[in-house]
């Protein structure tokens, strides 16, 4: 028996990826903001840190890093999935390395949270440098996706 995906599907789903991308990259950036709050909390003199810490930072960047580490784990496969189902094969090239060496970072990221809630700074300051080197390439990620998206509709 063999299974063959109607070729509707196959147009539509190329774009599924991207819009999945598209919000998680503003979901990481909501996270960095989540992030520098509990910093600031963390800083901050013990009147504003009352107030500050009311506002549930590190429970919401928890949660938010959680759903980010799931989404772009399972964004990343079905990017390439939809890459292998329309094309018989994957591009290798910078936008699937850079791909999967985000999924490395934030993969790595999260493992230091354990670290991080035992009051260990290195596991800290690495969280925060793997998380900005993520979003660095995250940003780059968006303006190659936008070229692949633009190629895919000119072959439409």
């Amino acid at each position: 028996m063999n299974f063959e995906i109607p070729e509707t599907i196959k147009t539509w789903s190329q774009f599924f990826h991207p819009i999945i991308m598209w919000v998680l990259f503003a979901t990481a950036i909501y996270a960095l903001y989540l992030g520098w709050q509990i910093r600031r909390t963390r800083n901050a003199p013990k009147e504003l840190r009352q107030e500050l810490v009311k506002q549930n930072f590190s429970n919401r960047h928890h949660r938010v890093g959680s759903i980010l580490l799931a989404l772009m784990v399972l964004g990343a496969l079905g990017g390439m999935a939809v890459t292998y189902i329309n094309n018989g094969k994957l591009f290798v090239g910078p936008h699937l390395l850079a791909g999967l060496g985000m999924v490395g970072l934030i993969a790595t990221s999260a493992s230091l949270v354990p670290y991080m809630q035992k009051g260990n700074d290195l596991a800290r300051y690495s969280h925060i440098s793997l998380n900005a080197i993520l979003l660095a390439l995250f940003s780059w990620q968006a303006i190659t996706g936008v070229q692949i998206v633009q190629k895919i509709i000119s072959n439409l």
